[in-house]
């Protein structure tokens, strides 16, 4: 029975796929608590692998791959130096699992099989893994920890069982992805295990971008009286380290260590938008993003994020104007690139315009313009920015917000065009915020300038999508505040339409929002990748049928 006992949290950015170069962080990890002294490095869940693996946990060679890791990782344990407790897919007989091992004296010491499964939002675990038995304790060092899986932690059975058969610290490897709000569910699953068992609880957490989700990392440790010991950071990955202490009733207590600084919903917002562009730039080997600075907010607040996570050499930005773009709109991208230090180009679409027009002509004789030529004019600019891009090979980055995309208000192949989208769960009145807020707050770790990134009038501006002479966003949809509040109601938590009336919402408003949300799904499916931030994401989350007759109850 250890008297003394130093955990260590090895809060990680494990890549999708790259099982080397995962047992490798893991490895660096390791070494880092051995020259603490530690007696055992805590993971996140699957790291081995990356979270999520999806179908690549099918292939037998991915999980023989993952096997060989193990077995080099358990290995090495031999040295006397600190347990792994490790995030794995792992096979038992015929079936797959979501596992933590305990690597430990050179062997595989313990297996758990998370035994719960989510299938619900972003996660279809129950399609591509089997459930395991609830585990018993494993000793580690002289102290009995109760290990966990991520969902394990959700629902009281798991860490009941291992209170009862001896645990004496709830440990808990995740793989739990941002979402505003999420922070205060983890910690209320957290503190109702540790209320039911009188344990205190150790919670790991990945951090990271993978594909539409972003890992906010977070980590902590609560002792058995529900008090915050340890607050790792978010969004960086980092080893810290707890130390624990057994008192003289025979009971270990986590000392005192350091606890980051809580941070408002604006700032994790912005970051989680910046680690998400970060890592699927990186994570994919892109020389950088390319995106069209309309002058207007969505594209600014999109440039700034770029720049802050990639830095303002690996942002190329691309004025496109048309014979309807404002004196206002080119000076304020001039001066958001020139805050922001990164390269701006202007390419004037009108010959394309021009072009477009002569060639349909004869097609469209009879008929007024429209909706039709200002969507060319979109496409006009799509084409242009794929064409630098395949060139060039930096990524497309679109500027859309979830205003737009829920209700269509987006013209598909034109600025729907692109490889990743940090707005695409964003809605227009949050976009508003968050300009306000990096330019009076640069946040930590960010590659851009101190200072403002946007001049206030991209803030002030009335939205214009600027296809027609003095367009506004307004003349085709509801003013931004309402637009968004009735579209919270509707994707985020699935409100009917009597409902939001009887809110105050005006009923023919909130029917023709509902019109337009059902009627964009298909523009949706073929909209690029974006980073979930919201209860609802557009996409795996939201899964509504393109062909559906379906209008539901007024």
């Amino acid at each position: 029975m250890a008297e003394s006992f130093i955990l260590s949290l090895a809060q990680l950015n494990p890549v999708v796929g790259d099982v080397t170069g995962n047992a490798a962080k893991v490895r660096a990890a390791r070494a880092e608590a051995a020259a603490a002294g530690a007696a055992v490095v805590v993971t996140p869940e699957l790291v081995l692998s990356g979270y999520p693996p999806e179908d690549l946990v099918y292939r037998a060679s991915f999980l023989a791959r993952c096997a060989d890791a193990v077995a080099e990782l358990a290995a090495e344990t031999a040295d006397g130096g600190p347990a792994i407790v490790l995030g794995t897919p792992w096979r038992v007989g015929d079936s797959t699992h979501n596992a933590v091992l305990v690597l430990a004296e050179g062997r595989i010491k313990g297996t758990i099989l998370k035994h719960h499964l989510p299938n619900y939002g972003v996660f279809d675990e129950a399609r591509v893994f089997t459930p395991g038995r609830i585990p018993g304790p494993v000793e580690v060092g002289g102290v009995r920890l109760g290990v966990m899986v991520c969902e394990d932690m959700w629902f009281p059975d798991v860490a009941e069982t291992l209170a009862e058969t001896g645990a004496e610290i709830l440990v808990v490897a995740n793989g739990s992805p941002f979402e505003v709000r999420k922070a205060d569910q983890r910690m209320a699953h957290a503190v109702g295990r540790v209320q039911e068992t009188g344990l205190p609880l150790v919670y790991v957490n990945q951090v990271g971008g993978q594909d539409e989700l972003v890992f906010d990392g977070a980590s902590f440790v609560l002792d058995s009286a529900f008090q915050l010991c340890h607050a790792a950071p978010t969004w960086r990955p980092c080893v810290t380290y707890t130390t624990w202490e057994r008192g003289a009733d025979g009971v270990l207590r986590c000392q005192p260590a350091a606890i980051a600084a809580p941070e408002d919903a604006c700032e994790s917002v912005y970051q989680a938008m910046v680690l998400g562009l970060k890592d699927y730039v990186t994570k994919n080997g892109f020389p950088g993003v390319l995106l069209g600075l309309s002058g207007g907010i969505d594209s600014a607040l999109s440039a700034a994020v770029a720049v802050d996570a990639l830095g303002a050499d690996k942002v190329h930005c691309v004025m496109m104007p048309s014979p309807y773009t404002s004196r206002e709109s080119l000076e304020d991208a001039a001066e958001v690139a020139r805050l922001l230090g990164c390269r701006l180009d202007e390419i004037n679409i009108g010959p394309a315009m021009d072009a477009f027009a002569q060639m349909l002509a004869p097609q469209f004789a009879g008929t007024p313009p429209g909706i039709t030529e200002e969507n060319i004019q979109s496409r006009a600019r799509g084409v242009t920015l794929m064409g630098l891009s395949n060139k060039f090979g930096h990524m497309v980055l679109s500027t859309g917000n979830k205003s737009e995309m829920s209700v269509g208000y987006a013209t598909l192949y034109g600025d729907m065009c692109g490889g990743y989208s940090v707005l695409k769960d964003v809605y227009k009145t949050m976009v508003f915020a968050l300009c306000d807020w990096r330019n009076g707050h640069k946040p930590a770790g960010a590659l851009g300038p101190d200072g403002a990134v946007m001049p206030t009038r991209v803030i002030t501006k009335p939205p214009s999508a600027e296809l027609r002479p003095d367009q506004k966003d307004e003349d085709s949809l509801p003013p931004y505040p309402v637009l968004d509040a009735i579209l919270e109601g509707l994707v985020e938590y699935q409100k009917a339409v009597h409902e939001l009336v009887a809110e105050g919402f005006e009923q023919a408003t909130v029917e023709r929002v509902w019109t337009l949300l059902n009627r964009a799904e298909y523009k949706r499916r073929q909209a690029p990748p974006g980073v979930k931030i919201g209860l609802r994401s557009f996409g795996r989350e939201r899964r509504y049928p393109i062909t559906n007759a379906y209008v539901g109850p007024r």
